[in-house]
């Protein structure tokens, strides 16, 4: 009961944000035993107080008594991506659908990667897979209209956006990948109301800001797109995102 107990205690903390607790309650638990379960929480705890190399060993270990766990699979492709290992968060991804064809999102993770990597064809293949599956996901509709966009194909990457806002008209992604995609057919007044709605659903979406941004510059309300401009570098503050934060403050000065 212990052993559980503090398992129980490490799972409060990680949901309530209190991860330095998390990581002292599940540190003991791996003492009492070594479970899959205990392993992935201790990961996530881990991850949370960005000790990456930690996590990707418990994510190891964990792996080790349950080669076949989907969720520590899924959470080493995570870790793969933070350290920019891309084959390996493929890896895993593929070793996902193997164990399970219906995992959906692993489907969608790959299709992602292969688009970044410019394999078009392959991308779309494994969007289309997800789709035979689970064809009302919003989050493979998503992922074939920003394939399609990088086809150039236009028309059908709408159809997708439109589709999955019937699906959940609540989904603030879509509206905010609708709104990129008018601004960059020129449909400016489209793209403004698509773009509200999506920070009417989300207003932490750091990316609508961004593109409100650009799309009130080409209108030439020039203080409402550096309202936005700076609205984005308040929120968005991930590493990986530092060139673009570059580009958006020189954007700022020369609109000042």
């Amino acid at each position: 009961m212990i052993f559980e107990d503090l398992l129980d205690r490490g799972r409060r903390a990680l949901e309530e944000d209190d991860s330095r607790s998390a990581l002292q309650q599940l540190r003991e638990a791996i003492k009492l035993k070594q479970t899959p379960e205990a392993w992935l929480l201790l990961a996530e705890a881990q991850l949370e107080e960005n000790q990456l190399s930690q996590a990707q060993k418990s994510v190891t270990a964990g792996l080790e008594t349950d080669k076949d766990n989907v969720d520590l699979l899924y959470l080493s492709a995570d870790i793969d991506l933070e350290e920019e290992k891309v084959a390996a968060a493929l890896q895993a991804y593929r070793r996902i659908i193997e164990i399970d064809p219906e995992q959906i999102d692993a489907r969608v993770n790959q299709a992602l990667l292969e688009l970044d990597a410019d394999k078009l064809d392959s991308a779309e293949q494994t969007c289309r897979e997800a789709l035979q599956y689970e064809p009302e996901s919003v989050l493979a509709l998503n992922a074939l209209g920003d394939i399609c966009i990088a086809g150039g194909d236009d028309r059908q990457a709408l159809d997708c956006y439109l589709r999955a806002l019937e699906i959940d008209p609540e989904e603030p992604q879509t509206y905010l990948n609708l709104a990129d995609l008018y601004y960059e057919t020129e449909q400016l007044p489209q793209a403004e109301e698509a773009c509200c709605k999506a920070l009417e659903l989300d207003a932490g979406l750091a990316l609508a800001y961004l593109t409100l941004g650009y799309i009130y510059m080409d209108l030439d309300r020039t203080q409402a797109a550096v309202d936005n401009f700076q609205q984005f570098l308040k929120l968005e503050k991930n590493p990986s995102a530092k060139q673009i934060r570059d580009e958006v403050k020189a954007v700022i000065d020369g609109l000042k």
